[in-house]
């Protein structure tokens, strides 16, 4: 995807979390309907390609739906090589703290390592998918310069 549509992306995901995921109805009591179906099927889009755009050797995008009442998430765990990587989550966020997860992996099953850090989701109210690329790889370049290990900012 080229950078406006991602972009855009990041503006059409930060207007959907910005209303409730969580209503009951629509097709399927706990499943995606309505404005959750469109977060979950735009957000592992917009993930795919920011994998691509990240260089990863290996990556997976992963949905969970999860039930009522919540919006589930979408998760991107990547890794650019010798036990160097990112998990990063998009959902709706917990008021008042309005952040995505993102840390660092060592390997793609690494569901419990690095310190969690969290990325303001006004980043995506704007659009800045420049800044949210350079976030990333400073990630990446700490990671490598000190062993895997990110000290949080």
């Amino acid at each position: 995807m080229s950078i406006q549509t991602q972009k855009k992306n990041m503006q059409t995901i930060h207007g959907l979390i910005s209303q409730d995921l969580g209503y009951i109805s629509g097709e399927r009591e706990s499943g995606p309907n309505g404005a959750k179906k469109v977060f979950h099927t735009k957000s592992a889009a917009f993930l795919r390609a920011l994998a691509k755009d990240l260089d990863f050797k290996e990556f997976k995008v992963t949905n969970n739906h999860a039930g009522i009442a919540v919006s589930g998430e979408i998760t991107l765990m990547g890794m650019w090589g010798d036990g160097n990587g990112l998990y990063f989550q998009l959902n709706q966020p917990i008021q008042p703290f309005n952040s995505f997860l993102y840390r660092h992996i060592t390997n793609m099953k690494d569901y419990s390592s690095g310190r969690n850090q969290w990325l303001d989701c006004s980043i995506f109210a704007d659009g800045d998918y420049e800044e949210l690329i350079d976030t990333m790889l400073k990630l990446r370049n700490t990671s490598a310069e000190t062993g895997g290990m990110r000290h949080a900012a």
